[in-house]
Parts: C-alpha cells; sequence; structure tokens
C-alpha cells in the first residue's frame, strides 16, 4: 500500500473517532454510527492492503 493511501486511512480513522468521542455527550446514537464506521474504515483498509500485497506477489511470481 502506497504513503498517501495509508495516510488517507490513518488520518479518515482518526476523524471519525474523534467526530465520535465528540459525540458521545450529545447523542450515543451517532457515536456508536461512527464507530461502527470507523471500524469498517479500519477493516477496509487492511483488506485493500492485503489485496494489493498478493496482487504484488502474483505478479512479481509471473514475471520470474
Amino acid at each position: 500500500m502506497g504513503k498517501g493511501l495509508s495516510l488517507w486511512f490513518a488520518v479518515s480513522s482518526i476523524l471519525l473517532l474523534t467526530a465520535a468521542s465528540i459525540s458521545i455527550s450529545s447523542n450515543i446514537w451517532l457515536a456508536l454510527l461512527l464507530g461502527v464506521l470507523c471500524i469498517l474504515n479500519i477493516g477496509w483498509g487492511f483488506i485493500l492492503k492485503a489485496r494489493l500485497r498478493r496482487k504484488a506477489e502474483t505478479e512479481a511470481h509471473q514475471s520470474s
């Protein structure tokens, strides 16, 4: 995974968690929604990283 894409997932996860922590005092349902979105965002990052790594390994193996 490239540095830019890694930075995107890191910053977006931090923003989602920050928004969830701020919204805890006002609306618990919004906080729960933002927490779930953050978990999904982190999971999507790991899935994308694994797919890109697998694709790179396959291309390297085929060119050898």
